[in-house]
């Protein structure tokens, strides 16, 4: 199974200060899309367990190792740059 970022609002480069969308002038959350998406470019690249979406979390493979600066192959990016 191969992973893809969503084409929605979260990802957009339309997304401005405080969730607002560029293009239409209203707040939007990551629940939205629309024909004016536009994919943010890359992921943020500071590959860690803080950077991590499962970190500190139930879903975590090694929680009792996870800290700053590890890195396991189950990382999975917390944020879209």
């Amino acid at each position: 199974m191969s992973i893809r970022l969503s084409s929605n609002c979260s990802n957009c480069n339309n997304l401005g200060a405080e969730n607002v969308c560029s293009v239409h002038e209203v707040q939007v959350s990551g629940n939205y899309t629309c024909n004016q998406f536009s994919l943010r470019g890359e992921l943020d690249n500071d590959r860690q367990c803080t950077t991590c979406v499962r970190f500190d979390t139930t879903s975590c493979a090694h929680p009792a190792k996870a800290s700053e600066g590890m890195l396991c192959t189950s990382w999975a990016p917390a944020k879209v740059a």
